[in-house]
């Protein structure tokens, strides 16, 4: 089988001196290299733009613009071309501006043959190494993406699989207690356009709204006795009937992704003025969420239909929120509340199939 010769590495040289452009064309095309000869670095800059080099040989003093302005120009336009610089002066200075400035090597001129192929092996070893990195850190960018990618399908779907959870288990209690799933979708939207309204930010909103659907998830340990009967409970009863907000929250504590909505579902029973249970809280110590809750729950439980009574207008549900501001609920909770029109909360109660969350 006959090997394919590697292609030769392309060099750009410049400079306004001919006979330096041709005693250095020369020697590197002796050493296997191709090269293109330029007088000025504007020359250069345009060749530059045409053809790729892997490295260009300039001279630092030149009419009109010099090699420092060249040096300048391909670290924007060709940041992967190295650049070797010659002059003959001594100068420090212009040494040090130039390897500050990005370029490869400085030289004398007229450089001796050993310096200036060593001083190209070393420019081109150092390019291929950063062009290597470069492409590897491409690389490791596009698998962070594409696993990034993956791991958000995953959580995605995970976190549709818990919410599906959530909402049968919620039906499954919604059945027990006679209610359609509706009454629990309605609150959710309620209290997800209450939140909005507040101007909790949208991130807060999924903990809000899973509170929300599972406010009475403590009412799992309440007897049937006590929790479907159909007339006044006594006080005795009403005991029972009270704890389910600290049962709701042993239940989900443990739960990592349920933390949030457990303190919501402690607190919901709370009132702003501290009447509230089970622990008596007031104001700003019950979490906002629960205080925002506590406003869309007792609205819907005033505009629906329940056996012992019949569901109040929303224009009446609106004035008892409105008389309660201080009292039962938070001011600022209720003054977001009743920002919403009655076309808008109507809208929000009207049965849909896609779930707020």
């Amino acid at each position: 089988m006959t090997e394919i010769a590697p292609e030769a590495t392309r060099i750009l040289i410049v400079d306004d001196d001919a006979a330096v452009r041709d005693v250095i064309t020369v020697l590197l095309r002796e050493e296997g290299y191709v090269c293109t000869t330029v007088a000025s670095a504007e020359a250069a800059l345009d060749e530059a733009r045409k053809t790729d080099y892997p490295l260009v040989i300039s001279d630092v003093r030149m009419p009109a613009r010099d090699g420092f302005w060249l040096l300048e120009q391909m670290r924007e336009a060709s940041p992967d071309t190295a650049v070797i610089m010659l002059t003959a002066y001594g100068d420090t200075e212009a040494a040090v501006e130039c390897l500050r400035n990005g370029a490869a090597d400085y030289l004398l001129k007229p450089p001796k043959v050993t310096e200036l192929i060593r001083a190209i092996e070393r420019a081109l070893g150092r390019r291929r190494l950063e062009l290597a990195r470069g492409r590897y850190r491409r690389s490791l960018e596009n698998r962070v993406k594409e696993k990034t990618a993956e791991l958000s399908r995953t959580l995605h779907d995970l976190e549709s699989t818990y919410s599906q959870t959530l909402w049968t288990l919620v039906a499954a209690l919604d059945a027990r207690e006679h209610e359609t799933s509706d009454h629990s979708q309605r609150v959710v939207r309620y209290t997800l356009a209450i939140a909005r309204r507040v101007g909790l930010p949208e991130s807060a909103l999924p903990d809000v709204g899973r509170g929300a659907l599972l406010h009475d998830i403590g009412k799992i340990g309440v007897p049937d006795a006590i929790l479907l009967k159909p007339g006044k409970l006594t006080p005795e009863e009403w005991t029972e009937m009270r704890k389910h907000p600290q049962i709701g929250f042993n239940i989900l504590k443990s739960v990592d992704f349920l933390q949030v909505p457990a303190e919501m579902v402690l607190c919901h029973q709370e009132r702003f003025d501290g009447g509230g249970y089970p622990r008596g809280l007031s104001g700003e110590a019950i979490p906002l969420s629960a205080r925002i809750f506590a406003i869309a729950d007792c609205f819907d439980a005033m505009t629906s239909d329940r056996p012992y009574r019949k569901r109040t207008s929303t224009e009446n549900a609106r004035k008892e929120i409105l008389r309660c501001a201080g009292t039962q609920f938070d001011p600022r909770a209720a003054d977001a509340f009743l920002s919403l029109s009655e076309d808008e909360l109507l809208e929000l109660s009207r049965p849909s199939d896609e779930r707020p969350i």
